[in-house]
């Protein structure tokens, strides 16, 4: 069965929790799940015990913000199967102090602008590890000022084009350290829906730093671009997985979970890839210390 490898829950800017992305893998067939919430892996011990329950694989995984200077662009590194993912707390505890102050930011000017209080859009991020702009949009909507989440009125608020935007600067890490960092915790570093920010250009950048894979199958990529990822991917030896970047009502793309997926012949390669990994790294140090006897 192919597996849904990028999922948001309401820890991050998801509408619906743990459990309930679960249940709905399991009704759904899909027997594999990664849930990947923005820099914050504080439902990975917990997605794992109730997967058990309902015998739905959830792979440990967090998606990480990044920022590549040079090209003056976002970056998204997903992080998979961290044998220490505790070590990634730090970046993520620094991404989300930065996101928190800008959330704040954002909510004041908010408040300053319609007949709502901070607490008011405070009590949609209930449960969440910090605010995002969709929690903002949803207060809204339940004030009576906007009737979708992605409509006009975000346009306005959160568009760099918009000359009325609320928008706060957030620093984020750059690319380099987002990927030693993930390679530092045991992980596997793979690059996000390439076509949401636009990525494509800079992967052979990403690939010398260390990139183990890119996220082929996603509902931002066109047809177009997953076939070229594909071959590049093919001819670079990356790996390649899908996911739906299911979030819920707050998705920016209207999806269901397991809409776009993982097949589970790069599933296997994906679970197998740091064992692959050690065999040739004792292979190369053997072959290296018979030329020097």
């Amino acid at each position: 069965m192919a597996a849904d490898l990028h999922c948001h829950t309401k820890l991050s800017d998801g509408s619906v929790g743990i459990e309930d992305i679960i249940v709905i893998a399991h009704k759904s067939g899909i027997d594999t799940i990664a849930i990947t919430d923005h820099d914050c892996i504080a439902g990975t011990v917990r997605g794992q015990v109730i997967g058990k329950r309902y015998d739905v694989t959830v792979i440990p995984a967090v998606e990480l913000s990044a920022f590549d200077n040079e090209a003056g662009k976002k970056v998204h590194i997903i992080s998979y199967l961290a044998d220490a993912p505790d070590r990634l707390e730090a970046i993520c505890r620094k991404t989300s102090t930065a996101r928190k102050r800008a959330g704040q930011i954002m909510m004041l000017k908010v408040a300053a602008r319609f007949p709502v209080t901070s607490e008011f859009i405070i009590s949609h991020a209930s449960g969440s590890t910090n605010l995002y702009k969709q929690h903002i949009m949803h207060a809204l909507i339940d004030a009576g000022y906007a009737d979708e989440l992605f409509g006009e009125l975000y346009k306005t608020l959160f568009s760099t084009d918009s000359e009325s935007n609320i928008l706060a600067p957030t620093k984020h890490p750059e690319v380099n350290t987002v990927i030693d960092e993930i390679h530092g915790a045991g992980g596997i570093a793979v690059l996000a829906h390439p076509g949401k920010y636009n990525n494509f250009d800079e992967i052979e950048k990403y690939i010398g730093l260390g990139l183990d894979g890119v996220e082929v199958w996603s509902p931002y990529n066109s047809d177009e671009d997953t076939a070229s990822l594909i071959e590049l991917c093919k001819k670079k030896k990356l790996l390649m997985t899908g996911g739906s970047d299911f979030h819920g009502s707050y998705g920016e793309k209207t999806v269901t979970l397991g809409s776009y997926a993982t097949p589970k012949e790069h599933l296997d390669k994906l679970m197998g890839y740091k064992a692959k990994k050690k065999r040739a790294k004792r292979k190369a140090e053997k072959e290296a210390a018979a030329k020097s006897e």
